[in-house]
């Protein structure tokens, strides 16, 4: 089986409450239970969290919330692998055979349907251990620049001080949206930054990490110009 996991714990801190919070008039969790039920790829879609009122809103928007996270994977310092980990563990020890999951964070309102196919096929047709969402930088990392502590401006590389932008190579980050792999590999804590690892390629305008409430009121900005023209 393959299974969708969706992290939410209930103690954000610098958004009280985000998982649940209203995003564009829907609660924001919601819309990663939507594109992960319209992907149509997974066998169970479940919210892993320690709180009950996300379980709620979790299952009134079609999600499973089969267990209560345990508290020791529920603190600040807890990882994306160690959630997911212990869901696969939690249905091979009753009997499942699960053989992919796909971590989709709670707060990846921009999720698309299509990218987590594009994920799953990719991965499917090789011998990868992960496929996840990457985007690229919108300038070339190789012209940046640090600020010095007297103010001033320094390249970080200066032997690209003069090099054309289109001479250098793109670079791409994490996307921070969906994370694909076989079971065994978030069963074995393998490294997800290396190369048994795909990236899938999303288009910028469909990437906006969600920290600050100005990285919320931008991405709903992109969401009504993405969804209404």
């Amino acid at each position: 089986m393959k299974i969708a996991v969706i992290p939410a714990r209930g103690g954000s801190k610098r958004i009280p409450r985000k998982n649940v919070r209203l995003f564009c008039g829907k609660p924001i969790i919601s819309y990663s239970i939507d594109a992960a039920r319209q992907s149509g790829l997974f066998d169970e879609v479940i919210v892993s969290t320690d709180d009950e009122e996300i379980a709620a809103v979790a299952r009134q928007f079609g999600a499973t919330t089969p267990f209560v996270r345990p508290e020791e994977i529920s603190d600040d310092f807890t990882g994306t692998n160690a959630v997911v980990k212990h869901a696969v563990a939690w249905f091979i020890e009753r009997g499942a055979q699960v053989s992919h999951a796909c971590c989709i964070y709670a707060t990846a309102p921009l999720v698309q349907s299509r990218y987590l196919r594009e994920g799953h096929d990719a991965l499917s047709g090789s011998d990868a251990a992960f496929a996840f969402s990457v985007t690229s930088y919108a300038f070339p990392i190789q012209r940046a620049v640090r600020i010095t502590t007297a103010g001033r401006v320094d390249a970080i590389h200066p032997e690209h001080r003069l090099t054309r932008s289109q001479d250098l190579e793109p670079a791409y980050h994490d996307a921070g949206q969906f994370y694909w792999g076989t079971a065994a590999a978030f069963l074995e804590d393998l490294p997800l930054f290396s190369d048994r690892s795909i990236g899938i390629v999303l288009p910028r305008m469909y990437v906006q990490d969600i920290d600050t409430l100005e990285d919320w009121e931008q991405a709903e900005y992109m969401f009504r110009a993405i969804n209404h023209g």
